[in-house]
């Protein structure tokens, strides 16, 4: 009996053992900001963040969204595919935003998924998509704490587990935080507490900031009241090279601008909050002695523009303001104070992930991991990938989004058009494009085509003109145009790792 009991493991070991759980399988906390730029200096609130993970692990360079708009840009970060291919293309339901497509098809194939049936402990605490009603706890996730709705900061709903709780005086991401640091305590109380093997974890946390309605903590109300926006040369500067919407952009009223720069403020206050959240996981994570093998991203879902080329306040444009994002990573292996300079897309960050975890990536993936960046040669001499990126919006005006208070008529099916933005319309039906993204050795361009009864063409040598404020073109020869044309298409229609180029 003696001998026997040697081939005696408990049951809850040998489902991990099933999983193919190990040791070494390090944990995964990742962390995602709603409407993060880079271009205009959207990081700078972020000191701790930017000490305690990017300066102890690696810094992206060229790190993209393939749709700058929330809900399609975070439902290709959860699948690792294009907004063409998983269908999600806007905000709206009948847009793909958690629609029954997502939960019926996608949401069982999500990342969450893989990393549960690989073992995984999996946790999420925030925004999930937009059209999260609540109704119900998406699948693959261990411990649910998903915001119904879009961002807001007070009065919120969260789905937690099997049940909606509301919280009217809580800062949301404060909310966010203490339940983050709860699960990484109670995951390490178990550990702890069991002989079996520790099982791995993921994390993902996703607050607000720096999302409208843009409302700052309290304790930081005011801190950069004295900050006005960049003043980028395409700041107030009306445009006559670029697409009709850009174009229709007239100078913006005093008072428009004061708006601008009262938000730009607030933006950066509400990152405050982030900024101590991301210290507090990174220091909990110490105290419980994982930080050692746990990899942390920082990332945003896109970025936003403030005044660039008169267009006010948003994010739906091809332009670095609007599609550039954040994206910092620590973890076992990635030595501290790594530069990357190769072009890196939200949809490379499931594969990368899963190749953490040692899942094989499935072949509907349309990103590909970026391991081998993080990990080869010194710090500071990380050899370039060639890389040719996509990005892809669809235009969401229509008949419903007119707003009377404004010039213009229904007929024009503009959007976005409000009056705190003195009615510039940030978008409209056919403000549809798809663009390359390419970051190659002496070659940084963006090219793009837009589907409007124009066929409008852009492109930008961003070493030269990182500001694009002139669209080059027509400098380019007709061959090099018919080319990207044609590499475009192709990448409009790609699946899986025909989309690697």
């Amino acid at each position: 009996m003696i001998g026997l009991q040697l081939f005696i493991i408990p049951l809850s070991l040998v489902v991990l053992l099933h999983c193919g759980v190990s040791e070494n399988l390090p944990n995964i906390v990742l962390i995602l900001t709603d409407d993060q730029d880079v271009e205009l200096y959207g990081m700078h609130p972020m000191v701790k963040t930017i000490q305690k993970i990017g300066l102890e692990g690696a810094a992206f360079y060229h790190a993209y969204t393939p749709t700058p708009i929330c809900c399609p840009a975070r439902a290709s970060l959860l699948t690792g595919m294009y907004a063409h291919n998983h269908g999600t293309r806007n905000n709206s339901v009948s847009g793909g935003c958690y629609g029954s497509r997502w939960r019926e098809s996608l949401e069982p194939r999500t990342l969450a998924m893989h990393l549960q049936r690989r073992g995984y402990t999996t946790f999420f605490a925030g925004k999930y998509l937009n059209q999260y009603s609540g109704l119900e706890t998406p699948v693959g996730w261990n411990s649910f704490y998903g915001l119904q709705g879009n961002s807001r900061y007070y009065n919120y709903t969260l789905r937690e587990n099997k049940n909606n709780v509301h919280y009217k005086e809580v800062y949301l991401t404060d909310k966010l935080r203490d339940l983050t640091v709860d699960f990484l305590e109670s995951v390490s109380q178990s550990a702890n507490k069991s002989k079996e093997v520790e099982r791995p974890f993921f994390a993902m946390i996703t607050p607000p900031a720096a999302h409208a309605p843009f409302t700052p903590a309290p304790r930081h109300d005011g801190v950069f009241n004295k900050i006005k926006a960049l003043r980028t040369p395409s700041f107030n500067k009306p445009v006559d090279d670029k697409h009709w919407l850009v174009r229709s952009s007239w100078p913006l009223q005093d008072k428009t601008i004061d708006t601008i720069d009262s938000y730009y403020r607030k933006r950066w206050e509400t990152l405050l909050a982030v900024d101590e959240l991301v210290e507090k996981v990174v220091t909990k994570l110490n105290q419980t002695g994982v930080l050692d093998n746990t990899y942390v991203i920082f990332s945003s879902d896109n970025g936003y523009h403030v005044g660039q080329f008169a267009q006010p306040f948003d994010k739906r444009q091809p332009y670095e303001t609007d599609i550039h994002i954040p994206l910092l990573i620590r973890g076992p292996g990635i030595a501290p104070g790594r530069r990357i300079d190769s072009a890196v897309s939200l949809v490379d960050i499931a594969p990368t992930i899963l190749s953490w975890a040692n899942v094989s990536i499935p072949s509907y993936m349309d990103g590909h991991t970026f391991h081998e960046m993080l990990m080869e040669g010194p710090a500071q001499k990380v050899p370039l990938v060639e890389r040719s990126l996509l990005i892809e919006y669809w235009g969401e005006g229509n008949f419903r989004t007119y707003n009377p208070k404004c010039p213009g008529s229904y007929r024009d099916r503009l959007a976005e058009c409000t009056l705190e933005a003195d009615c510039h319309c940030q978008d409209a039906w056919n403000n549809t494009y798809a663009c390359i993204r390419e970051v190659r050795y002496e070659l940084n361009r963006i090219y793009c085509e837009f589907r409007d009864n124009e066929n409008f063409q852009e492109a930008y040598d961003l070493d030269l003109d990182s500001y694009q404020m002139t669209n080059g073109v027509y400098d380019l020869l007709p061959i090099d145009r018919a080319l990207l044309g044609l590499r475009l298409n192709n990448l409009t229609r790609c699946s899986g790792q025909e989309c690697f180029v």
